[in-house]
């Protein structure tokens, strides 16, 4: 997925951004509401983890403003702020999850992977397409009854067909996915994970759409 990160503590910031980007996913720090504001502007992102207090305004106020101009991108908030009430507030203006810290980096990443399969329309981890067996909170694969190593990069591009199975993604889209900004890439990245992913999970699960993109053939 391609993550937006607004927290201005470099500590945590910096743990967040490599345990999601281990998990195979492009994350965009931000430390100012005014850079998430531009960000979301210019960017279409797959979640926000979103810190409450920031040096130049309130988190709830940037949901609420993303909220009522009609953004339904997924939002998971993480804050000091451990009272009820303020997990009541942030839920009521339109988080999918609340994450008090400090939290374990491991349950982040469980809680991102779980948000990210509700808006793919599939809340069951455990997906079967034709031979292969994926589970998706595990993030592993069997093919044929047999474990399939992924890299992250790996399964992050599967990842991306599986929560849009009917979707052609176009290489661009690909690529936003698995890079943040500014980040040098390749001019045939894409197309070395496809055939990687070919190799691995079988030849006839991506077809190329030729001038296009890609689109998962299982679906």
């Amino acid at each position: 997925m391609r993550v937006l990160l607004v927290e201005d503590a470099p500590g945590l910031g910096e743990a967040v951004r490599e345990q999601i980007a281990d998990d195979g996913h492009a994350v965009d720090w931000v430390q100012r509401l005014d850079h998430a504001r531009n960000s979301v502007r210019t960017t279409p992102y797959d979640l926000i983890l979103l810190d409450l207090m920031l040096p130049d305004g309130r988190g709830l106020d940037f949901l609420r403003q993303q909220r009522s101009a009609g953004d339904v991108t997924p939002v998971i908030i993480l804050t000091a702020q451990d009272q009820i009430s303020d997990r009541i507030a942030g839920l009521n203006a339109g988080a999918d999850d609340y994450l008090v810290k400090p939290f374990d980096l491991f349950e982040l990443s469980a809680r991102v992977a779980a948000v990210a399969r509700r808006y793919s329309g599939n809340p069951n981890p455990q997906i079967r397409l034709g031979d292969l067996q994926v589970d998706m909170s595990a993030r592993t694969v069997q093919r044929a009854g047999t474990p399939v190593d992924l890299t992250a990069r790996e399964w992050a591009l599967f990842e991306a067909f599986l929560q849009r199975p009917s979707a052609l993604l176009s290489k661009s889209q690909l690529e936003e996915r698995l890079y943040a900004f500014g980040a040098e890439i390749e001019s045939n990245t894409i197309e070395v994970y496809i055939s990687r992913l070919r190799k691995k999970l079988g030849r006839e699960l991506i077809e190329t759409v030729r001038g296009m993109g890609y689109r998962l053939m299982a679906a």
